[in-house]
């Protein structure tokens, strides 16, 4: 199974996600990640295989990811093996917005070709990444991100839950 955890408030993020993803380790997993707004309005993504310590010492041993918003994410491989590219949070290739995703996106192979034809490229082997380039595609387009989540929404077949972050708000 997949976790989810998301914060905004007033203290950095990073530990509030990392203490989320704690409780739900028990859940089971192969690999985690985190995705931070810097005050600056930056996109900072740390993902790693493995265990919740691993993103740990990752983290520790790395200039420190610094903001008030951002989401975590557990992941239980369903598509593309447990990697450091597969784990979550993906990231569009504009690096605006970040996804976590947990489920399964049944039509992500139609909406990827159509995607490369466009020029997108991806770099992991999962679904979810699929609806973070979708999403990017769409926000592009309009500038509007609602409207660009619902044309999501419209767009992709399944059974899933997702958490969005995007560096413009």
């Amino acid at each position: 199974m997949c976790g989810i955890i998301g914060y905004t408030g007033k203290t950095e993020a990073v530990p509030k996600l990392l203490d989320g993803l704690e409780r739900l380790e028990y859940r089971g997993y192969d690999s985690a990640g985190v995705a931070v707004v810097s005050a600056e309005g930056d996109l900072q993504v740390k993902k790693s295989k493995g265990r919740l310590s691993v993103l740990r010492e990752l983290l520790d041993s790395q200039k420190q990811l610094s903001g008030n918003v951002g989401i975590g994410h557990t992941r239980w491989a369903t598509h593309g093996e447990p990697n450091d590219t597969n784990a979550h949070p993906h990231v569009g290739q504009e690096g605006k917005i970040a996804v976590v995703h947990n489920g399964i996106i049944e039509n992500y192979q139609e909406i990827k070709q159509s995607l490369i034809r466009k020029g997108i490229t991806f770099s992991s082997d999962t679904d979810t990444e699929v609806i973070v380039q979708l999403l990017e595609y769409y926000y592009k387009k309009n500038e509007n991100l609602m409207d660009a989540v619902y044309a999501v929404l419209d767009r992709i077949k399944g059974a899933y839950a997702m958490g969005i972050l995007c560096s413009d708000y």
